[in-house]
């Protein structure tokens, strides 16, 4: 018997396929989910559900990020989801922010794989969190954390690689790498995506003008603002705000 055969013939006879599934319930420090294609939870182990302060699974399906996390955040997750299931690319061992043991956001290593249906296409992502626990691990966390913490104080300036680079103490080159092996970024990708994910949370919990908070998150004008916005969401200011003030 071929292995290929062997392996199918195995997951045939199991009367529940889904149970590989709770192996992640014993995995201390992994936390596991699935989502669908449009953001909403299929599942996730039992560590993810205290951690979000839920006690039964049926909880969490049908949620979204918006549910547990500010909405820059929960855009954050959003949109490396959705490119994900675009590419069908797998995201292995990247920083994303998500919450310790106080339920305090800090950084995670997390691995998302996509999940394909039966007729070929992308149905949904799979993943898992961890916190970063090797010594490189820690020091990359260190540098990317500055990178971030730079950018989200001096939102409204116009900022490039060589003036991040500058303020992390790092050359562009070495910035460059650093962002791109633990975000899947670029310095400049970095500093719109915080500006959006600010400008998000400024729209849901402020009733600052669209205009006046293009100007203060460090885009030209609410043209700009609104493009850089819908790329990276798929709607507009105007209709993000809208959709977050009917929940």
């Amino acid at each position: 018997m071929s292995r290929p055969r062997l392996q199918a013939e195995f997951f045939a006879r199991m009367s529940d396929p889904q149970i590989l599934r709770t192996m992640f319930d014993h995995l201390p420090g992994v936390f596991f989910f699935v989502k669908d294609a449009q953001g909403r939870m299929i599942t996730a182990n039992a560590a993810k559900l205290e951690r979000l302060g839920l006690k039964q699974e049926k909880d969490i399906v049908g949620a979204t990020d918006d549910a547990f996390f500010p909405p820059d955040v929960a855009l954050a997750f959003r949109k490396d989801d959705q490119e994900i299931i675009r590419t069908g690319r797998a995201v292995v061992n990247r920083l994303e922010l998500w919450l310790d043991e106080q339920r305090a956001l800090n950084w995670f290593m997390t691995t998302k794989l996509p999940i394909q249906g039966k007729e070929g296409d992308i149905i949904g992502i799979m993943g898992m969190s961890r916190r970063c626990e090797e010594k490189g691990a820690q020091h990359a966390v260190r540098e990317v954390a500055a990178a971030v913490a730079y950018i989200q104080a001096h939102l409204h300036e116009s900022l490039t690689a060589a003036d991040l680079a500058q303020a992390t103490g790092l050359s562009e080159r070495h910035l460059h790498r650093k962002l791109r092996e633990c975000l899947g970024t670029t310095p400049h990708e970095l500093i719109l995506r915080l500006r959006i994910q600010a400008a998000a949370e400024a729209l849901t919990q402020t009733g600052t003008s669209i205009a006046d908070i293009a100007l203060d998150h460090g885009f030209c004008d609410q043209s700009a603002f609104t493009q850089q916005f819908r790329k990276r969401t798929g709607m507009t200011p105007r209709q993000f705000r809208q959709q977050h003030a009917e929940k």
